[in-house]
């Protein structure tokens, strides 16, 4: 596809005609100790201290992030989109506290995040020729720091920690369509196929233990939470209390296995920020819970 330049001119750092202010962030308890605090950090001279605080408290990457990088080369994969890894042999000379960090540019997050779209882009064939990823990163840039765009949460918190720092992990247990077959693969790495969404609907099945059933979902639930996701389910299909099991005992109801997934949920801060898990429970009208409820039990 074409990409039209509307804000940014080829050849022209996006940042360009940008003002950039250094800031500080800082949240504090009612009794005036210290939760969090960075200083120096960068952001665009029109964003409000809100939007500062927003990008440094819950978007920054906290750590591993190296201060010497190096470009990987591919050879199908024009060279500005070259995705990068620690510079091991540069990060040697520096003292071992000085190696990895912390972002603290908001020109970071948004060269990563552009970066990664513009890499993902290049590598499904999206673009007619290089001039338009060249197009497309520089615009999704421009938008990103003028805030006239933004992603949901995920894609700030996941996306491009591979392939701006090399940053990885084992797999977390995601799948992701892989674009040269179309096929549905199981992820061998956390970041290099990160988990960008917002919100997921999932099922759940009569079941204590098995594929499907209530203890799995409290485990996808908390794969979602760890990396800034919500999740909701509609759980009509789980028994009420005392209703009869196969073994011939009785369920302990609805409300005990929904107390269990409230737990896990609150226990889970998002993306390792202070982000708390977002969650949605949903019950049909005629559902024993929802008639109980309904006479102020």
């Amino acid at each position: 596809m074409r990409i039209e330049r509307r804000y940014t001119e080829a050849g022209r750092s996006p940042y360009a005609g940008l003002e950039f202010r250094t800031t500080k962030s800082e949240i504090k308890n009612p009794d005036g100790s210290i939760v969090f605090s960075l200083d120096g950090i960068e952001v665009p001279a029109g964003w409000s201290q809100v939007a500062a605080d927003v990008l440094a408290q819950k978007y920054f990457r906290k750590a591993g992030v190296p201060a010497r990088l190096k470009k990987v080369e591919e050879n199908d994969v024009p060279s500005f989109l070259w995705r990068s890894v620690a510079d091991e042999a540069a990060l040697s000379a520096l003292p071992a506290a000085e190696r990895y960090g912390s972002e603290k540019t908001a020109q970071q997050v948004f060269d990563r995040l552009a970066g990664a779209w513009t890499y993902w882009g290049w590598k499904g064939k999206y673009f007619n020729d290089e001039s338009d990823a060249q197009a497309f990163y520089d615009e999704m840039r421009f938008m990103l720091a003028a805030q006239v765009a933004a992603p949901n949460s995920p894609q700030w918190f996941n996306t491009g920690l591979h392939w701006a720092y090399g940053i990885d992990g084992p797999g977390q247990g995601h799948y992701y369509v892989d674009y040269a077959t179309g096929k549905l693969t199981k992820s061998k790495s956390a970041y290099e196929h990160p988990q960008p969404h917002a919100c997921f609907i999932q099922s759940v099945a009569d079941d204590l233990v098995n594929e499907g059933g209530i203890m799995d979902l409290w485990v996808r639930e908390a794969r979602l939470f760890k990396y800034g996701s919500g999740t909701g389910t509609n759980f009509s299909r789980l028994r009420g209390e005392n209703e009869r099991l196969s073994g011939g005992g009785k369920s302990s109801g609805l409300m005990s296995f929904l107390k269990i997934g409230d737990r896990a949920a609150g226990a889970i801060k998002s993306g390792g920020t202070t982000r708390r898990a977002a969650k949605m429970v949903v019950v049909d009208i005629d559902h024993p819970i929802s008639r109980t409820s309904s006479t102020g039990r």
